[in-house]
């Protein structure tokens, strides 16, 4: 694996993280929005990864880690943006809202910020974690320029 392999790894880690709390960041600016452009509340965004250069399977990882001088990843990058449509919508009652139902209730966002805002400590400690991995590889990269002069 070169330096250029492991600064593009953690680079694509880096990208991958902030357009991850760049997603949360929108759900919580979202979490009271009872009426999106095409006129229903708006939903949950989800953010999924994948690796860069689609699945390996687990024997073939092992297998190159094993007879070869190891595996070398190609990064992360995001699969899909997607809306849960796995958590129920929150139901309160307002009937003075503009947008509550015939019986008085209003249909806000499925977004928990306590949800949201744990996602947001953990994508940015992965940030971190790429951030630091990136600087290791730079202060070696930089150890071997010294060495040769």
């Amino acid at each position: 694996m070169s330096m250029f392999d492991a600064f593009n790894i953690n680079a694509s880690g880096l990208t991958a993280q902030r357009y991850r709390m760049d997603t949360i960041s929108e759900n919580v600016a979202n979490a009271k929005t009872t009426r999106t452009a095409d006129g229903t509340p708006y939903r949950r965004k989800i953010v999924t990864f994948e690796e860069k250069g689609g699945q390996t399977s687990f024997s073939h990882v092992l297998g190159e880690a094993a007879y070869s001088h190891g595996y070398t990843g190609k990064g992360v990058k995001v699969s899909g943006v997607y809306e849960d449509q796995e958590t129920e919508m929150n139901m309160v009652y307002d009937p003075s809202h503009p947008d509550a139902d015939e019986n008085g209730y209003v249909t806000y966002p499925n977004v928990n910020i306590i949800t949201e805002m744990t996602n947001m400590i953990d994508a940015s400690r992965a940030y971190e974690a790429n951030a630091t991995a990136f600087s290791s590889s730079k202060s070696m990269a930089l150890k071997g320029l010294q060495m040769n002069s």
